[in-house]
């Protein structure tokens, strides 16, 4: 049985608030946060699956721990422009973690969703990184494309965050799994902020068990989507990018999604 703790941590790694419990930790933390805090989850038993809140505008994540520590990172500044203006803000916050059950284990979901995804690899998963993301800017990165915010209809500061190409005809994205997975439909929420934006006419999907799939698309503000066999995989890889005929320059994702079940 898991203990799961979760503690505030400053800038200095102090301790401000904790809590522990068995297969369930909750956490109310009555002071504004600060610069340089972080929120950390603890385990027992890694390789496990949880549903953990570090935020309660942000509500609660199904995630795959590989690592016995996470460390969040409470966004400030430039870094808390993708996110809502009502998260990690006021004077109080719940926070809490625990086991996930067997029925949200093996249902039917979005196995690429995850809200609390952070650059680098912190051992939480679902996890998207890209090989290049618009002039380093957070409402350009990666991550934006799982937290399961799928307004496409504009660009920039929240709910408009977006995976940004930098215009690179290179450009290619990746989500992690951190475990073996079945998936058998992908949705792609392209961003649709016309005239301002291009849009994909084709991309190629790789999966881990070395199979690709080339998908055609259209200029569209509604999800696309394709089915396939079942797959087993670890990772998906989302890459030749082929930018559409048209004045602008600015292809970008919303939000991609994966479906299958856990094994």
């Amino acid at each position: 049985m898991a203990v799961f703790t979760l503690k505030i941590v400053d800038g200095n790694n102090r301790v401000l608030r904790e809590e522990s419990g068995e297969e369930y930790a909750g956490l109310v933390y009555d002071e504004p946060y600060r610069e340089g805090d972080s929120i950390q989850l603890e385990t027992t038993e890694k390789d496990c699956y949880v549903v953990w809140q570090a935020d309660d505008a942000l509500g609660p994540a199904f995630c795959y721990l590989t690592d016995s520590k996470i460390v969040y990172e409470v966004p400030f500044g430039e870094k808390k422009i993708p996110y809502s203006p009502k998260s990690f803000s006021g004077e109080k916050h719940y926070l809490y973690v625990r086991a996930a059950r067997e029925d949200e284990i093996s249902a039917y979901r979005n196995l690429a969703l995850n809200v609390y995804d952070q650059h680098g690899d912190r051992g939480c998963f679902p996890h998207a990184s890209a090989n290049v993301e618009t002039r380093g800017e957070s409402v350009f990165a990666a991550l934006n494309a799982i937290d399961g915010v799928c307004e496409n209809r504009g660009h920039g500061e929240w709910p408009y965050a977006s995976w940004g190409i930098n215009m690179q005809d290179d450009a290619e994205m990746k989500v992690e799994f951190g475990r073996e997975v079945e998936a058998d439909c992908i949705r792609l929420y392209t961003r649709a902020d016309f005239p301002h934006d291009n849009w994909w006419k084709q991309v190629k999907l790789e999966f881990s068990d070395g199979s690709v799939l080339v998908w055609d698309l259209e200029k569209s503000v509604k999800p696309h989507e394709i089915s396939f066999a079942p797959k087993k995989i670890t990772w998906v890889r989302l890459y030749d990018l082929l930018k559409a005929d048209d004045p602008s320059p600015f292809p970008a994702l919303s939000q991609m999604e994966v479906y299958g079940r856990n094994i």
